[in-house]
Formats: C-alpha cells, structure tokens, sequence
C-alpha cells in the first residue's frame, strides 16, 4: 500500500437526541485480533449501555460492521460509511448508546449514529503515513549545521546522529523525496558526500491535530 492516513490516539464525539446519548470513539486499530481486544475492553467499559455499535477498517481492505442489536443497517454501515468517507484506515469506530426511552426510528438511528461518529473523527488526529527510505551519511564537523539545515528544510525526519571522528547522521525521507534530496546533499557539498541506503520503512510524515 502507498501512503495513507490513521490516527495516532484515541478520540471522541457525542450526540444526543430525544434522550438518547451517542458516544462515539475512534481508536487506532491495526489488525483484526487488536480490534477484537478493542471492543471486549470497551464493552468493558461501557457495560451498563443498551448497544456498542462498531466499524472498523484496515489498510488491507479489511473491513467489518455490527449493528449490535439495532434495527439493520441504522448502525453499523453509517458508521462504517462515515469512516470510509473520512479516508482512515487502520482505525476502528465504536458508538455506545444508552438509550433514553424515546424511539427514533430508522432514520433517527441513521443519524445519530453518523453524527457521533463525524465529531469523533472531526475530534481526531490524523497522521499520514509513507514509505521512506533510510539513509546514512558521514559528514565533517564543520559541514553539520549546513546538512542538518537542509534535511530538516526538505521534510527529513533525522532519526539518530553519532559524533566520533566525523558525524554520522542517519535519516529518512518518503520515497519520491529520495532523489532530490540525494541530488541537493551532493550539490551543497561539492559532490563530496556519498549517502547510504540503509533500508526501507513506513513512518509518518504529517501529523493533523
């Protein structure tokens, strides 16, 4: 998979409609097995509510919803449509109720349950996730600041610098960044310095709060 977006915590939304309450809470997911624990410790949490309503869906495609007792499809698929809209993956959405007595009908339920679950992802936040590379380089004492400033300049995340004889500076940059940064360390430096891949991960490159 490219990049996508997930979320790095756990937030919250709520709606409330003719006594009923709606809590919605969007966690960070990452496989199925995790989902499950998810909503055992929030069922857990939330024993006395009348529905624990969930969607979850992973960057594999994986995907899942659950009315959890309410009339089919008021539930469980406007909150999983909710998330689908929203374009966040790795994330799972469950919505307590506790019910106020007053029946909402299928519509009501379709709407309460879409809008606690957009305050809980209005609430989030979002990360944006790539595939990077990793490089090292060594570099003289006096070139440090000049490099530092460039890679911090072009979206480098530094990840660790070593001072010995010279500095080595291990960094990583999203993929299609790769050239041009490789490309500016040579031009700054006269074509002196000779970055080293080092490997590949997925790391985080922006972060919305």
């Amino acid at each position: 998979m490219g990049n996508y977006v997930t979320v790095d915590k756990t937030s919250s939304g709520e709606y409330s409609e003719k006594r009923s309450r709606f809590i919605a809470t969007l966690y960070p997911c990452k496989n199925e097995r995790e989902a499950a624990r998810i909503l055992a410790d929030h069922r857990s949490k939330y024993w006395d509510a009348k529905h624990n309503v969930y969607a979850y869906i992973l960057k594999d495609n994986t995907a899942k919803f659950s009315d959890d007792g309410e009339p089919h499809s008021t539930a469980g698929k406007p909150v999983y449509d909710c998330l689908n809209h929203s374009g966040i993956v790795d994330a799972m959405i469950i919505v307590t109720r506790y019910f106020g007595g007053v029946l909402l009908g299928t519509g009501g339920l379709v709407r309460a349950y879409s809008a606690a679950s957009k305050a809980a992802i209005e609430n989030a936040s979002l990360v944006t996730m790539a595939n990077c590379d990793i490089f090292e380089v060594i570099i003289p004492y006096s070139d440090q600041g000049k490099i530092m400033s460039f890679l911090r300049d072009n979206e480098c995340d530094i990840t660790d610098t070593e001072f010995g004889e010279n500095v080595k500076i291990t960094f990583a940059t999203g993929t299609e960044n790769g050239e041009t940064v490789l490309n500016g360390l040579k031009e700054i430096s006269g074509d002196r310095l000779a970055p080293l891949k080092t490997g590949t991960k997925i790391l985080p490159v922006s972060i919305k709060k």
